[in-house]
């Protein structure tokens, strides 16, 4: 019976949309994650009649006879709505308010990405990830500064001992993509390149578009606690109808069996 098939492809989908509810939610406090949503698509059809074929000589068929096969989920799509400003006043984090990404490079050598600003200092004073991995341009701080300071433009001043001018120590810049929804999650908040997402655009902070910089804040998570709840209802709903769905073709058969 293909009632069957096409049940267990809605529990399949629904499983699916389930683990990104769960992941959304299990995120809430982490800085810079976006959401996920999924996309769903029909299955192919059975074309058992040919819409507009001749019922007649002078009719034709309107509408035809096509039966679907189910539904699978054809994609993730990463929502990169702005996340909440959360004032830490710690120095060292940086928010990102609009469009724009930190560079981060990875121990292989390769170029990641990642909204999430919340910087640290490594025993060398370079600007580094929570993990280690190191903000580029490379950024380093001396020892003994009394304070940092981080324009919107992504300059980098700090008032070293004994001088009473601010010296510069770099500058920070951001990269935008053509299709941020097209970049690779990997995981600790960082994103990669991929074909679909195009080539970083670099810029300086606050032009051509680019989001402007805000020391001493961190972007949250975009996920609405509310709305993904709501959503976690309505996959359990849609799976337990796929459920009933697959009861109830069980039952016609046995029926089938009984009776025949």
């Amino acid at each position: 019976m293909d009632a069957l098939w096409i049940a267990k492809t809605g529990l399949d989908a629904q499983q699916t949309r389930m683990s990104m509810v769960s992941n959304n939610l299990a995120n809430v406090n982490t800085m810079g994650f976006k959401r996920d949503r999924a996309v769903f698509e029909d299955l192919l059809y059975q074309n058992i009649s040919q819409t507009g074929a001749a019922t007649s000589e002078d009719t034709q068929d309107p509408s035809g006879l096509n039966v679907g096969t189910g539904v699978r989920i054809v994609a993730t799509e990463k929502n990169f709505l702005q996340g909440t400003i959360v004032e830490t006043g710690n120095p060292l984090d940086v928010l990102v308010e609009g469009r724009g990404f930190f560079q981060i490079l990875l121990p292989d050598g390769g170029q990641a990405y990642t909204r999430n600003g919340s910087f640290k200092i490594d025993s060398d004073g370079r600007v580094v990830t929570a993990n280690g991995y190191e903000l580029q341009p490379a950024l380093s701080i001396p020892d003994g500064v009394e304070s940092v300071t981080v324009a919107a433009d992504g300059t980098v001043q700090a008032k070293l001992p004994g001088q009473t001018d601010l010296a510069t120590l770099g500058s920070i810049q951001i990269a935008d993509f053509i299709n941020p929804a097209g970049l690779q999650p990997r995981g600790q908040n960082l994103y990669l390149e991929s074909a679909a997402s195009g080539t970083p655009q670099l810029g300086t902070p606050g032009l051509d578009g680019l989001g402007s910089l805000v020391q001493g804040s961190l972007e949250g998570s975009n996920v609405n606690v509310v709305e993904e709840l709501v959503n976690m209802i309505q996959t359990q709903r849609a799976y337990e109808m796929n459920s009933k769905a697959i009861a109830t073709g069980d039952q016609m058969l046995q029926y089938l069996n009984n009776n025949l």
